[in-house]
C-alpha cells in the first residue's frame, strides 16, 4: 500500500521559465541566445551551491560578470527579477491539495540551502511532512543516501512510496531502492499516472486553473535560489 509521495521541487512544483522570458533576458543582459541556463546552472559555483557550499548571495556574485553583470549591485538587481518571475505550477498544486488528504507527502530536491522558505513563502510548506534539500544536507539525487534518509523521515519503506521527477535518471535511481517512480513530463501526464499506481481515477480528473495563478505561488523578491 502506497503510504507516501515525493515530489522533486524544480521543473515539477515550480514551472520552467517560458523560452520568451529566457530571451528577452538574455538581449538584456546582451549574451549570446541559449546561454543563460547553461551560465546559471551548469557552473562549479552552482554544484557548489547545491551542497551548500557557497550561499546565494556569493553564488550571483560570482556568475555575474559572464553575464554581463560586472558589479554587486547590478547582480543584485537582475537576482530580484529573475526570483520574482518564478512560478508554481498551479496543476501541481492542485494534485497536492488532494493527495496530503490521504498520504504523506515530502520533496526530494537538488536545491541550494532555504528551500523550506521558499515553499513557506508560497503556502505550501505546511502541506509536506519532509522536504529533504540537498543545500542543507550536502548530498544531492542520485546518492541512494538522500532517498533512503527521506524515507526514514517520512517512516515510509520503499514500496510504500512513490517518487515524480523530471529527471529520468534520478526516477531510476529511487527505482533500483524499491521506489515507485513517476518521471514527470506534465501535470496531466502525473494525474493519470498516480491515479492508476493509486487505484484513484478521480485523479486523473484534473481540472487545473486556466487563468494563471494567484500571488500566493508567485516568488517574491526575497534571498532565493535559481
Amino acid at each position: 500500500m502506497i503510504k507516501g509521495i515525493i515530489f522533486d521541487f524544480g521543473l515539477v512544483i515550480s514551472t520552467p521559465r517560458p523560452k520568451t522570458l529566457v530571451r528577452a533576458y538574455e538581449a538584456e543582459l546582451g549574451i549570446a541566445r541559449d546561454t543563460l541556463n547553461p551560465i546559471l546552472f551548469e557552473s562549479p559555483a552552482w554544484q557548489a551551491a547545491l551542497v551548500g557550499r557557497l550561499g546565494m548571495t556569493a553564488f550571483w556574485h560570482t556568475i555575474g560578470p559572464q553575464l554581463g553583470l560586472p558589479t554587486r549591485s547590478a547582480a543584485d538587481a537582475f537576482r530580484r527579477r529573475y526570483y520574482a518571475d518564478e512560478k508554481a505550477n498551479p496543476a501541481v498544486l492542485e494534485l497536492i491539495r488532494r493527495l496530503r488528504v490521504r498520504y504523506r507527502l515530502a520533496i526530494l530536491s537538488n536545491h541550494p540551502p532555504g528551500l523550506s522558505g521558499w515553499l513557506r513563502d508560497w503556502g505550501i510548506r505546511d502541506d509536506f511532512a519532509v522536504v529533504y534539500c540537498s543545500g542543507d544536507e550536502g548530498r544531492v539525487k542520485p546518492d541512494p543516501v538522500v532517498y533512503t534518509e527521506t524515507l526514514a523521515r517520512l517512516a515510509v519503506r520503499p514500496d510504500e512510496a512513490v517518487f515524480i521527477d523530471d529527471t529520468a535518471g534520478h526516477v531510476a535511481a529511487g527505482r533500483a531502492l524499491g521506489i515507485h517512480g513517476i518521471h514527470f513530463t506534465h501535470a496531466r501526464q502525473l494525474a493519470s499516472d498516480l491515479a492508476a499506481l493509486l487505484g484513484d481515477q478521480s485523479l486523473a480528473s484534473l481540472s487545473p486553473p486556466t487563468n494563471g495563478i494567484s500571488p500566493a505561488v508567485s516568488a517574491t523578491t526575497k534571498e532565493r535560489s535559481p
